[in-house]
């Protein structure tokens, strides 16, 4: 590498090889005796360390905050939910007499409640300090967990009337419906097991609340009347 050299007589300044480096010539222009100086070491400075022991320029290795998407609840939803809901109790307290004519009509209607039913709980229990599920994948989780919880009352038309003649069945019974509704949440949504199971009981009691308006008899009521021998 070249070596800059200042002459002290004559201030001329020139580039000499290396290789006399420590060496001593006549200046090229005034020919006044100089010596070279030695080959300047350069030192090629490593990036400072920050605070936290990180070099400048280098990857961090602190984690970061994930930023999460604040939700806003948009006015025309809150409103198409509350009008919603007005108008199914409105339908199955004034159609009532006409929905228990159709079974056809009572499972359509379970079903078209059961999905915003299932958004709803979702919208209560979910972890708020977690991202939440939002837009078509909401709705497809929701359509899943509906559908399974509208099963579930399928299902539960199915199970014998002897099973409610005796009133400790009552213990038994809800455990199986109870079980698969909180794992179907608990996998659909991603809940805790115990907000699962919440999830599933506000369902119920929603449907219940509904099965009551529309005329259905209670559950406590499904037992067959008493068999009387003459």
């Amino acid at each position: 590498m070249p070596i800059a050299v200042l002459c002290p007589n004559c201030k001329a300044q020139f580039r000499v090889s290396e290789k006399f480096a420590g060496k001593q010539g006549p200046c090229p222009k005034c020919k006044a005796t100089i010596t070279i100086p030695e080959a300047e070491e350069i030192q090629i400075h490593a990036p400072e360390a920050t605070d936290k022991g990180t070099k400048l320029g280098a990857p961090s290795n602190d984690p970061k905050p994930i930023r999460r998407k604040k939700f806003e609840l948009n006015p025309v939803l809150a409103a198409g939910m509350v009008g919603g809901s007005i108008l199914v109790v409105f339908v199955a307290w004034i159609a009532g007499d006409f929905l228990l004519g159709s079974r056809a009509l009572l499972a359509v209607g379970l079903a078209a409640i059961s999905i915003p039913l299932c958004v709803g709980g979702y919208e209560i229990l979910r972890d708020s300090e977690l991202d939440s599920y939002r837009g078509a994948e909401l709705w497809l989780r929701a359509g899943i967990c509906g559908l399974v919880y509208a099963g579930l009352w399928v299902g539960f038309y199915y199970v014998p009337e002897s099973m409610f003649a005796n009133n400790w069945n009552w213990l038994f019974i809800p455990v199986p419906f109870l079980a698969v509704g909180a794992l179907t949440a608990f996998l659909t949504f991603e809940l805790s097991f115990e907000n699962a199971a919440v999830h599933y009981a506000f369902y119920l009691f929603v449907t219940l609340a509904l099965r009551w308006l529309v005329g259905l008899p209670a559950l406590w009521n499904l037992a067959p009347p008493p068999t009387t021998i003459i």
